[in-house]
C-alpha cells in the first residue's frame, strides 16, 4: 500500500517492481526477484521456464500488474499455474493500474 500511496497509479509495471523491491529490502523481508522456475512435463523439464515477479519468504509468489482493466481471470489462471509449477501454496496478485490498489490472494 505504501508504494501505491506514494506513486499512485499509471506507471509501468517495472516502476512498481522497483519500488516494491526497495520496500522489501527496507523492511528486511527476504525475497528473490524474477525467480526462475522450471516446468516439468511428464518427467521432462521443458526448455521454457517461468519467472515469478517476486518469491517472498521462500513460499509466496507475488505477481505485479499495472492495468486499468483490473485483475482479470487470465491473470488469476496464470498465477494459479505458477503456484502449481513452483509447489507454492500462496500467491498474491497486486494491480497498480487503477485509482484504488487492487489485490487478490490465491491459495493452491
Amino acid at each position: 500500500m505504501s508504494v501505491h500511496n506514494f506513486l499512485g497509479h499509471g506507471f509501468l509495471e517495472i516502476v512498481y517492481k522497483d519500488a516494491i523491491q526497495f520496500e522489501l529490502l527496507h523492511c528486511g523481508i527476504s525475497f528473490e526477484r524474477e525467480k526462475e522456475f522450471e516446468i516439468n512435463y511428464k518427467g521432462f523439464v521443458l526448455p521454457h521456464k517461468f519467472y515469478a515477479d517476486f518469491f517472498v519468504l521462500d513460499k509466496i509468489i507475488v505477481e505485479i500488474k499495472s492495468t486499468k482493466e483490473g485483475i482479470s481471470k487470465e491473470y488469476i489462471a496464470q498465477s494459479l499455474n505458477y503456484l502449481k509449477v513452483s509447489g507454492s501454496q500462496l500467491g498474491l496478485i497486486i494491480n497498480f493500474g487503477t485509482s484504488s490498489l487492487e489485490y487478490k490472494r490465491l491459495i493452491f
